[in-house]
């Protein structure tokens, strides 16, 4: 015979933030019977004692169980032997309705089976539960695959989504992780990755590519070197010929003195002077005529050629310095580094051809000082490459046939990028792919072997299982608790069907949900496979949604078929069904009996439950309007200062009371605070002061943002203004009560 003698501990599980079993309080008994309002932590225990009752391991936090003294721990919940069953929110959305199509499970008895049969049956269970623990390992390591491979394919989708978006129409506008699947599984196919994978300088051109605009054709440079040998050549000549006269020596080595006096020359032969145009002296006899020897034909012919020349290589040097190049910025973005360096290529080449003219300009210059002598020719052509314009050019022609083929151009950019990030990505791809594969295969074939194993227990469960006994008598259950028999429990293969007059039914309403749920719940205690006798029973809240009748006979009903278990845990909101239980568990053993409460009090911004000995008031009333009446009263009356927690709960409980007060005074508007407060006679500012506490307090801070606790300080002084509206209300019956609370005392 076992029982769980505590709960010993249970950490991060719901309001059960890190609860410890207190020192003082009780071991579990027989009979347990736990009061607790709504989120102060019954579904959380309800929960816990399912999973032990499914033999999983719990996963929602720690929890420590003593089963008959020993130490259980959450993770050995599925090594458990303990016979359980529990009655909760879970067993009726699992067990009873569970997806549409699907039957209630059967009921087992024991009939006229095959014992061997039967004990093959066991043994294909066992065999089942290895396998279902497999396929757990199995489908927790194909989800944890599944995520990584899906996680991956996100990531890099929108990788690629991000850097090539842009306005208008663009297939990766809206680039998906689909669309990286497909892509990428097209690559793994081909087996080409290496050959879309980019360089550092192919990816930031392809880069640049994509993210550029039109721009409309640029002009090509129209410009031809000249032959520097030619040049070369005629400077050369220039300048070793030499002027052969009748020098004067004089003017022969001062080249300035030089032009002076050939420019006087010209002068005096325009104007027919025999006299000096400077000093207004007659000239010598045969001055002229020496000059006119020294400035001779030949000499004036050589200046002309010297001039000319001059006068051609500043041409040529002006058509350099003329020259402009288009600006970078008007090519594309990606043509930019190929077009700087055909254009510090040309730029070379001019600034070379310009110096060279300017120094031969320079030297002829110099030449014509010194007509009578040979100068010796320094200057060497420039080593200039003779294709920098048709590089520069070319370029230019790249731009633009791309302006003509511009879309095509960035697709083709985008594309390349895109292939890049995917090889980039395929090795990754290929073994989270192949991981998923293998977990699902791993999965498929342990879940068919399963279902095989189900097939095998399902016929030799047919062959010798007995359920339509259990089936009739769930009916005569349900039809005394509904009180007709439209609703039926129909036995179907190895299953049961609800139906409402004889069809399969689509909707219940809560009340029938609960009625059928209970009804089938206490039914299966009778199941073969349930040692009641050795076993836990355990229900959370069995009467909700009920109605007054159908709690009573839920409560006959629970007590009749718990009797000969080993422990019974019943927790309850519903004070009625409390009270029920309560009145039964005073008949019984007094050592076989225990009374809890579940407590939950806010501290430092967290709600924290507790299980702790029953509220000694809840056992002295009885109704739940006395005990709120007796428990908010003394926490208005108490002389010493309390903590927020002690008032967490008293805005609800106050709500609860004054609802329970108005509902019997104003049946008309009951339900309607606001209503039911305007037929009262009392202060307004005090009423408006009551109807914000309860609207504002009695809520959960996890329920109103901005809920601000510390609005509970007002606690006392707004029960004042309560039981002063009470009083106000029914005196007579505001004195009655206080007499009561006084005299339990």
């Amino acid at each position: 015979m076992s029982r769980i003698t505590r709960i010993s501990r249970l950490r991060n599980c719901g309001v059960f933030r890190d609860f410890v079993w207190p020192f003082d309080l009780s071991e579990f008994g027989r009979y347990n019977l736990i009061y607790g309002w709504n989120w102060t932590g019954k579904t959380t225990l309800s929960r816990v004692l399912r999973v032990l009752e499914l033999r999983k391991q719990f996963t929602m936090g720690e929890v420590e169980l003593r089963i008959d003294g020993n130490k259980f721990l959450g993770q050995d919940f599925p090594h458990s032997t303990l016979p359980i069953r529990v009655f909760n929110r879970d067993f009726i959305e699992e067990s009873v309705f569970r997806k549409d199509g699907e039957e209630l499970p059967p009921i087992f008895v024991f009939g006229k089976e095959s014992v061997e049969k039967q004990k093959e049956i066991e043994r294909l269970k066992g065999e089942h539960a290895n396998v279902q623990s497999a396929i757990d390992s199995a489908r927790s390591t194909k989800q944890k695959a599944e995520k990584d491979f899906d996680q991956l394919c996100i990531e890099r989708a929108k990788l690629i989504k991000d850097m090539l978006r842009s306005s208008g129409h663009n297939r990766y506008n809206n680039y998906d992780k689909a669309d990286f699947k497909d892509d990428a599984e097209k690559m793994a196919k081909a087996g080409d990755a290496e050959a879309h994978r980019l360089s550092e300088d192919e990816r930031d051109r392809l880069i640049a590519q994509h993210q550029s605009t039109p721009k409309p054709k640029v002009k090509e440079v129209t410009y031809s070197l000249p032959d520097f040998e030619v040049i070369r050549v005629k400077l050369s000549e220039l300048l070793t010929t030499t002027v052969v006269s009748e020098a004067i020596e004089a003017l022969k080595i001062d080249s300035e003195l030089a032009t002076w006096t050939r420019e006087g020359l010209r002068l005096h032969r325009d104007r027919m002077s025999d006299q000096c145009l400077f000093c207004e002296q007659s000239l010598p006899k045969d001055r002229l005529a020496a000059l006119e020897a020294h400035f001779s034909a030949q000499y004036e012919r050589f200046l002309q050629k010297l001039d000319q020349f001059i006068v051609d290589l500043k041409k040529f040097s002006k058509e350099v310095s003329d020259l402009r190049l288009p600006s970078k910025a008007e090519l594309y973005d990606d043509l930019s580094g190929e077009y700087e360096a055909a254009e510090r290529g040309l730029t070379e080449v001019l600034k070379a051809t310009q110096s060279f003219f300017d120094d031969a300009v320079q030297a002829l210059k110099e030449k014509r000082h010194r007509v009578f002598e040979k100068i010796s020719v320094t200057l060497q052509a420039p080593q200039a490459d003779a294709e920098a314009v048709e590089k520069l050019n070319a370029v230019i022609r790249k731009h633009n046939q791309a302006c003509v083929e511009f879309q095509d151009r960035v697709d083709e950019a985008r594309k390349c990028l895109a292939r890049d990030m995917i090889a980039a990505a395929l090795a990754e791809f290929e073994r989270l792919r192949d991981d998923m594969q293998r977990a699902t295969e791993e999965e498929q074939e342990k879940s068919q072997h399963v279902q095989r194993l189900e097939a095998e227990i399902a016929n030799l469960e047919r062959e010798i299982l007995e359920h339509r006994r259990p089936a009739e008598e769930l009916n005569e259950d349900l039809q005394k608790y509904l009180g007709h028999s439209e609703l039926r429990v129909d036995v179907k293969e190895t299953g049961y069907n609800i139906t409402r007059s004889g069809k399969t039914v689509g909707a219940l309403s809560e009340g029938e949900k609960t009625a059928i749920a209970l009804l089938y719940f206490l039914k299966s205690l009778e199941d073969k496979s349930f040692d009641k006798q050795n076993g836990v029973i355990v229900l959370d809240d069995p009467v909700s949604s009920l109605d007054g009748n159908a709690l009573y006979l839920a409560f006959g009903l629970i007590r009749e078929r718990t009797k000969e278990a080993c422990q019974v845990i019943l927790m309850t909101h519903n004070f009625e069904l409390f009270r029920l239980a309560r009145n039964w568990l005073h008949h019984e053993k007094k050592e076989d009996r225990r009374f809890y409460m579940l407590e939950c009090q806010q501290q430092s911004e967290e709600r924290k439950s507790s299980l702790k000995w029953i509220d000694p008031l809840l056992e002295q009333y009885e109704s739940e309007y006395h005990y709120l009446f007796a428990y908010l009263y003394r926490m208005c009356n108490e002389r010493n200062d309390s903590t927020l927690e002690t008032y967490y709960h008293a805005p609800n409980a106050a709500r609860r009371l004054i609802e329970g007060l108005l509902a019997f005074k104003f049946p008309e508007v009951a339900g309607n605070l606001y209503k039911a407060f305007q037929r009262i006679n009392f202060e307004e500012s005090k009423k408006t002061r009551i109807l914000r506490f309860l609207h504002t307090q009695s809520h959960g801070s996890d329920l109103v943002p901005g809920h601000d606790p510390s609005g509970l300080q007002e606690c006392r002084s707004v029960l004042t203004d309560l039981f002063d509206l009470i009083k106000a209300v029914d005196e007579s019956h505001f004195n009655s009560m206080v007499t009561l609370v006084i005299s339990s005392t």
